[in-house]
């Protein structure tokens, strides 16, 4: 069975997923990547902004913020984290 792949853009505060791919190319790929976002990364959205953007997502033990933009760009897995 096929797991559903979700944006990060899609998800809603508190969700998690793993990384399974990033969808773009180039200045943008290396950006997402430099920023420790890579395939089977876990990762969990924290905050939306107000006005929906920028992102606050936790990964790899830290906060992060990201453009909608580039959240467009990165497609996860859900999984189900136990409460902490």
């Amino acid at each position: 069975m096929e797991k559903r792949l979700i944006r990060l853009s899609d998800f809603t505060p508190k969700q998690s997923g793993r990384v399974v791919r990033i969808g773009c190319t180039g200045a943008l790929r290396r950006r997402i990547v430099d920023m420790g976002i890579t395939p089977g990364t876990l990762l969990t959205l924290q905050k939306i902004a107000p006005l929906g953007d920028p992102l606050e997502i936790r990964v790899r033990g830290y906060e992060l913020s990201i453009r909608k933009s580039e959240a467009k760009e990165i497609f996860l897995e859900q999984v189900e984290m136990e409460s902490q």
